[in-house]
Order: C-alpha cells, then sequence, then structure tokens
C-alpha cells in the first residue's frame, strides 16, 4: 500500500503540542496588525489531518510546501472566503489541495482575557513522499515539531 505522507504545522507546531509557544505567539500576534493580542493561540482539534495527496503529483513523488493564510472566527472555525495561499509550493494541485482541507479544520479558538477572539494564522502545509529523497529543511520540522512526525494517508482519488 502507498502512503502518502503530509506534516502540518502551525508556527513551528506549536498547535500540535510543540513547546514553542512564546513563537508561535509572536505569529499570532504578527498577524492582528493593531488589533488584540490574544492571550491563548488556537489549538488544532482535529485527529486526523484533513490535506489529500493529489494522485498524479504523488505518483511523480512531488512534494512541496504551502503557506495558508487562514482566519479563525470566535467559534473556531476556518472561514474558507478568507483562506488564500501566503506562500505557494511552486505546483498548484499542491496548492489547491492544502486550502481545500483547510476548509475541514477545527480549533479551540484564540483567547483574550478567557474569551474567544478570531485571529489570522499562518498555517503550513508540508506534502512529503516516502519513497522520495528529504528536501532541505526536513531535519528541521522533525526537531521542531513535537508531533510532526507525520500523519499518513493514501492517496485519495475521488473527487468530493
Amino acid at each position: 500500500m502507498r502512503l502518502a505522507l503530509v506534516v502540518v504545522a502551525l508556527a513551528v507546531a506549536a498547535l500540535a503540542g510543540c513547546r514553542d509557544r512564546p513563537a508561535t505567539r509572536a505569529v499570532a500576534q504578527a498577524l492582528q496588525p493593531g488589533g488584540a493580542q490574544p492571550d491563548e493561540i488556537p489549538v488544532m482539534l482535529n485527529a486526523e489531518l484533513p490535506f489529500r495527496y493529489p494522485a498524479a503529483l504523488y505518483d511523480r513523488k512531488v512534494q512541496g510546501n504551502v503557506t495558508l493564510r487562514l482566519f479563525v472566527d470566535r467559534d473556531g472555525r476556518v472561514r474558507p472566503e478568507s483562506t488564500r495561499v501566503e506562500e505557494s509550493s511552486g505546483y498548484p494541485p499542491l496548492d489547491s489541495a492544502a486550502v481545500t482541507g483547510s476548509r475541514e479544520l477545527r480549533f479551540v479558538p484564540a483567547k483574550l482575557r478567557g474569551e474567544p477572539l478570531a485571529v489570522g494564522i499562518l498555517f503550513p502545509v508540508y506534502f512529503r513522499h516516502p519513497e522520495a529523497p528529504a528536501l532541505p529543511g526536513d531535519t528541521v520540522l522533525r526537531r521542531a515539531s513535537g508531533v510532526g512526525r507525520s500523519a499518513s494517508g493514501a492517496p485519495d482519488t475521488s473527487h468530493r
């Protein structure tokens, strides 16, 4: 069985349990220009990652990183109309798969003095093939992300 690896992190994987919460808070603050700064960052609730590796790129062992700009509302939902690719992988199908998957992300919302707070965040999505060589920086990903090991799943060839 072929496995597709997709590693997801928010600001050095803090949403997934990384110990570097000050760095993550700095990223959340940077995305809140002039607005209230959260006391608590959003925490991802998804047990399984919703990103599907495009089958044609998986077959060719194409890998890439996509950085999304997401708006997480006070209920912890991603507002799809405000999602955009901040940094492209260079492969439109990977970028599209990241945007599509982001619609299914759920979070415990950011908080300010205990009250839910809508925030903008940067959310990197790393598409990795288990049989392809590591990309530059991949050893840093594994070290920085307590979770960042990886999430696995077979390529999704269905059209949802």
